[in-house]
């Protein structure tokens, strides 16, 4: 009776609770690159990390830094707090690590130019940290792989093109071939050399293979790329070529093909070279390329293939379509690659078969499921730092990490970054807003948010000079998980898009329009000015700003526009006009019923970089700003709202002496920012607080140019 019972118990248990959720993968810290140099070392110098790996426990990261010439390591063994262990000299450009027990080995360029390639195989102990061997490899390293049973090593010896010569046409001589090396009791046998030579097979340029990617099968089988030849050949485990064949061409519609300012995914191009870079086994017979493109292609997805070269699944244009939904499309790789796919792994985690696809150029990977080659399932976008170029997966600890390349290293700028993530049960953390299913909507570069006054549910974003030839307003249903982008508006003037607009602030007119704010750029003669714009988007009004006010402009005008209970519009001015005194801005008052234009100052906080203001809103009975620095990752040191009470504020005429505001803080911003584990965004541009006190904030991508094209929509209550 009573074991009856206790199973009767347990079933109405599991009945009531809920069913196990899917796991899945969250960013849970990142790791500048700059943090392995040594003390007294600039840290200003550019840094990389590019290809990368994990040591057999998957404790420690290894990734190539070619601008430093050394390899980074990185200990993972708390994968939330990631620590420095610093760089390793490899003189000459580190391209692919790989790891054996204690011992790395690392592909080394020691070129001296493109017409007398060099390289060589370094072995590195890992406990002294020491170079102990070398093995010259008879030219210019690329990929480097190991083979599952750790018994054989594949150099893909690219002898890369001079993309100055010809165009960068193809040949460019000498070619290029694969080596092989055993490996017997952990060291490389050097002697034992075999040179895999691949003339004679590709039809573009047969004379001058240029292998990029090598990988192996548990058969010990290769899978190589020749990029530029558009070509991929299969290596048998007894080092002969045992087939081989073009990587084809694919026709592609619904894509941008022009760098023009706006995001229209109504081009198509045809025949399109994949020219693939990575490649992956995802069994004995399957392999996938992540095709990036050089010189001729680039056909914005991947492929998954047979070994005898027929074509199970190709993505498309699906992968870009995802992307673009998300806010990471480059418009300004329209007219080249697009996303650029790039990186590409494969692993099991708890059975589950899964393959990454990194883009390079959209800064995301996509996380697709292939239990059937033949029909891939995304499951995930994960956000990355700029640029990834290697993946890691450690599935015996469930991590996946990603190593980004680009290291913008001004003052300010964003640095390369190691992308660490866990996959474990819960929700994606990201992305926090895309657009829907339904229409493919792009977006980015958000730069002010309102709030729909006939549904507090509803918001309104609005997109900067990145898309200068479609100044678009976003509607944004917060109800859903992420927010959804259901409809665009293009501001409008005489039935066509509007020219010459920089839009960083939004109102709703509570009359179904909106009042918008052009930061205006003296600069590229862009003016200072509010728009009036209808609910279809068509300005009906332009107002320019007073001419002895912006006779004292500079390119950080307008930043946010609020619309107050009273009926009078105020503007946040960014920074310090020539007018103003050192540290403080104004707030600007118009009356759109008289004309008339007022202002106050308002005190700015001291900073590195610069300080100013991104943003305007009203709720009750202040005004609330951002307040912000220019800087980024661990150089941010302010992102904050502010509060000024209206009742305090007593706007004066322009032209005279202006009243200070008095302020309060009454929100750090940077925790909020550290909660998705990467780095800190630097521009918090976007407030809305709805009737009950949410306040809604958001960060600008750039349109993803230069930037991570991470967007962050979330709330809280004032």
């Amino acid at each position: 009776m009573s074991f009856r019972l206790t199973l009767c118990s347990i079933a109405a248990l599991s009945a009531a609770a809920p069913a196990f959720a899917e796991p899945v993968f969250n960013r849970i810290s990142s790791f500048a690159t700059a943090d392995n140099m040594a003390e007294g070392e600039d840290r200003a110098r550019a840094t990389s990390a590019e290809i990368m790996t994990a040591t057999a426990d998957g404790m420690e990261l290894i990734y190539s830094d070619s601008p430093l010439n050394a390899i980074g390591l990185i200990d993972i063994a708390d994968p939330k707090a990631p620590k420095p262990l610093g760089n390793i000299a490899m003189d000459g450009e580190p391209t692919t690590t790989v790891v054996l027990g204690e011992r790395a080995f690392v592909g080394v360029n020691t070129s001296e130019s493109f017409t007398q390639p060099s390289g060589v195989l370094r072995t590195v102990d890992l406990t002294s940290k020491q170079v102990v061997a070398n093995c010259d490899l008879g030219g210019q390293p690329d990929s480097v792989a190991l083979s599952p049973k750790g018994d054989m090593l594949a150099v893909a010896i690219e002898n890369e093109r001079d993309e100055d010569v010809n165009d960068g046409a193809l040949p460019q001589m000498p070619a290029g071939f694969v080596v092989r090396l055993p490996v017997k009791a952990g060291e490389v046998d050097c002697a034992g050399k075999q040179v895999v030579d691949l003339t004679g097979l590709a039809t573009i340029a047969p004379e001058d293979p240029e292998p990029e990617y090598v990988d192996f099968n548990a058969n010990g089988d290769l899978v190589v790329t020749l990029q530029e030849n558009n070509y991929l050949v299969v290596i048998g485990a007894d080092g002969k070529v045992a087939s081989h064949f073009s990587a084809g061409t694919v026709d592609l519609d619904g894509i941008d093909t022009e760098k023009d300012g706006k995001l229209d995914f109504t081009g198509s191009l045809k025949a399109v070279p994949r020219e693939p870079d990575t490649v992956a086994w995802l069994d004995n017979d399957h392999f996938a390329t992540a095709n990036e493109g050089d010189w001729k292609g680039g056909s914005r997805g991947f492929t998954i293939w047979n070994r005898d070269g027929s074509v199970v699944y190709d993505a498309g244009n699906s992968f870009e379509h995802a992307l673009i939904r998300i806010g990471h499309y480059p418009d300004k790789r329209s007219d080249k690659k697009g996303v650029e796919p790039e990186a590409l792994k494969y692993a099991e985690f708890d059975g589950k078969k899964l393959l990454f696809v990194g883009s390079e150029r959209g800064s995301a990977i996509g996380v697709y499921d292939v239990a059937n080659p033949a029909q891939p399932v995304l499951t995930q976008i994960l956000p990355s730092g700029i640029g990834p170029e290697g993946l890691v997966t450690i599935p015996q600890r469930n991590l996946f990490a990603s190593a980004n390349e680009t290291d913008l290293g001004e003052d300010g700028a964003a640095r390369a970054h190691v992308m660490i993530f866990e996959r474990a049960e819960g929700e994606p953390a990201y992305p926090t807003i895309a657009s829907t299913e339904d229409d493919l909507i792009g977006w980015g570069a958000l730069s002010g948010l309102t709030v729909d006054p006939t549904d507090p549910t509803v918001l309104y974003a609005i997109s900067d000079s990145a898309y200068a030839n479609q100044p678009s307003i976003y509607r944004v249903e917060t109800g859903a998980k992420p927010a959804r982008i259901t409809a665009r508006i293009v501001v409008s003037k005489d039935g066509k898009p509007a020219e010459k607009l920089d839009l960083e602030g939004i109102s709703a007119d509570g009359k179904g329009g909106f009042w918008l704010a052009s930061e205006g750029n003296p600069e590229k003669e862009i003016p200072h000015q509010i728009l009036h714009v209808g609910a279809d988007g068509a300005i009906a009004q332009q107002v320019e700003l007073p001419a002895d006010l912006t006779a004292g402009s500079t390119r950080f005008g307008l930043e946010g526009i609020a619309l107050a209970p009273d009926g009078k519009l105020w503007m946040a001015v960014q920074r310090e006009w020539k007018d103003d005194p050192k540290g403080q801005t104004k707030l600007l008052q118009f009356d759109p019923a008289s004309g008339d234009w007022a202002g106050v100052r308002y005190p700015l906080e001291s900073g590195e970089g610069w300080v100013g203001l991104s943003e305007i809103a009203v709720h009750g009975d202040n005004l609330y700003l951002i307040e912000r620095d220019n800087l980024i990752g661990q150089a941010a040191k302010l992102k904050q709202v502010t509060s000024v009470a209206l009742a305090d504020l007593k706007p004066a005429p322009l032209g005279g002496d202006l009243p200070v505001a008095s302020k309060q803080v009454v929100r750090d911003l940077l925790p909020d920012l550290k909660q998705w584990n990467g780095y800190v965004q630097d521009k918090v541009e976007s407030l809305a607080i709805t009737p009950d006190g949410t306040a809604w904030v958001a960060t600008d991508n750039d349109g993803v140019d230069d930037s991570s094209g991470e967007t962050f929509l979330w709330s809280f209550r004032m």
